[in-house]
């Protein structure tokens, strides 16, 4: 069911539109906790277990940072909840106005919905986030990081690959969407 804004006058789209996509975000999070659970459950606290020797293993740390460790230090856990609680509420926001019918888009909010229950729902229950997925070539390791990590990071590359694909490639202006008629030649004149 589609019907215009009072205010604004835009599509206002129907909660049930977006139920495949909150759907879609509940996976990332349910994936995100149960693979968290496995590792709490199976993996103890700061070892790890090679899965590809030299590439990729599993380790159980945890962060009280944001996503791959940054900003980990001394009482961070008030103030990041408190920012991950806004974050994801200007994202619904944004997932709220979105059309349903651009992929991309809904594709990327959902990811990062999902993403940032997950790291919050850890964060607020006991004031740090399980990371567990371990890259490295050699010595050189990237920083441990989770499902939820992954779906925000891999939403975050979706949004800017959207905007950069909303962009008119002639005069760098958003588009649109909307055909724009095509423009008239001039008669041509007979020669005298």
């Amino acid at each position: 069911m589609l019907r215009l804004g009072a205010v604004t006058g835009r599509a206002v789209v129907s909660p049930r539109e977006k139920g495949r996509w909150l759907l879609f975000s509940l996976t990332v999070l349910v994936v995100d906790q149960w693979t968290k659970a496995l590792i709490e459950i199976h993996l103890p606290l700061h070892t790890y277990q090679p899965v590809a020797p030299g590439l990729f293993g599993l380790t159980h740390v945890r962060n009280a940072g944001v996503a791959f460790g940054l900003f980990s230090g001394r009482n961070t856990s008030v103030t990041l909840s408190a920012l991950g609680i806004l974050a994801l509420i200007l994202v619904a926001v944004y997932f709220a106005l979105a059309r349903t019918r651009d992929r991309w888009r809904m594709t990327a909010l959902s990811l990062v919905m999902g993403g940032a229950v997950g790291n919050l729902t850890d964060r607020l229950a006991s004031g740090a986030v399980t990371d567990f997925l371990d890259f490295h070539v050699g010595s050189h390791h990237w920083p441990s990081f989770n499902v939820a990590d992954s779906a925000i990071t891999v939403g975050i590359v979706l949004l800017a690959l959207d905007v950069f694909r909303s962009l008119d490639p002639k005069t760098g202006e958003k588009n649109s969407g909307e055909k724009k008629p095509a423009e008239k030649k001039p008669a041509e004149q007979p020669e005298p």
